[in-house]
């Protein structure tokens, strides 16, 4: 297909598509003459995870590229591909070293040790958790670290969901692609999804006829 209709079937522009290609987030199409090029389906489907994980994850075109850099690099363990595009969710380094931010990064360093988990203390979910801790201590609820137990227990299951989605993919580029797209795409699924389990579980305790108002009458 030509630029134009590649542009019509996702609905991104023709000099967004250009500026991807310089940027080397995707590959030029097949030259058929001097001015004219054409493009296929591994065009489209990069494409459009380009725009997802931009538009829903919410990611730089910086680290989109390093994202797909890892994808294309068939030499990289599928758990090297993970750790790169988890590692780019993190936040912006504002870590204070106040007396909050230390017991803090002490919870999360107890945590990891304490599962058994394979990563590092110093990985950016791991600060980003360290952060948003010690923010929670600043604002009277440092209590928060009693529960997260229960939140990594949360974590690990939706973790094995999405690697057992990833396990079912049969081509390798499939596989790869579906590593970050239950990484990247996964956060905002299981994001809205905990949004959704809120309202609904905050209904249910504090609605009409919820627990406390049942108990008041």
């Amino acid at each position: 297909m030509r630029i134009g209709e590649l542009s019509r079937r996702t609905g991104v522009s023709v000099p967004t598509i250009k500026y991807y290609v310089r940027e080397g987030l995707m590959p030029p199409g097949e030259l058929t003459s001097p001015n004219q090029a054409s493009y296929g389906e591994a065009h489209e489907r990069r494409l459009r995870l380009i725009r997802a994980l931009l538009d829903v994850g919410g990611m730089k075109v910086a680290d989109i590229a390093d994202v797909l850099a890892a994808i294309d690099d068939r030499e990289r363990p599928l758990h090297k591909v993970l750790g790169a595009a988890a590692d780019l969710l993190g936040g912006a380094n504002t870590e204070q070293d106040d007396p909050e931010e230390v017991a803090a990064r002490a919870a999360v360093t107890d945590l990891i040790s304490r599962r058994g988990w394979q990563t590092y203390e110093s990985s950016p979910a791991a600060a980003d958790l360290s952060r948003a801790l010690a923010a929670m201590a600043r604002l009277g609820h440092g209590a928060f670290v009693e529960v997260l137990d229960d939140y990594a227990d949360a974590a690990e299951e939706v973790a094995r969901a999405d690697l057992a989605y990833v396990d079912r993919q049969v081509a390798v580029e499939d596989m790869v692609e579906g590593v970050v797209i239950g990484t990247v795409l996964g956060e905002a699924v299981f994001s809205s999804l905990r949004r959704m389990a809120h309202v609904d579980a905050s209904a249910k305790l504090y609605g009409t006829d919820g627990p406390r108002e049942r108990k008041a009458k």
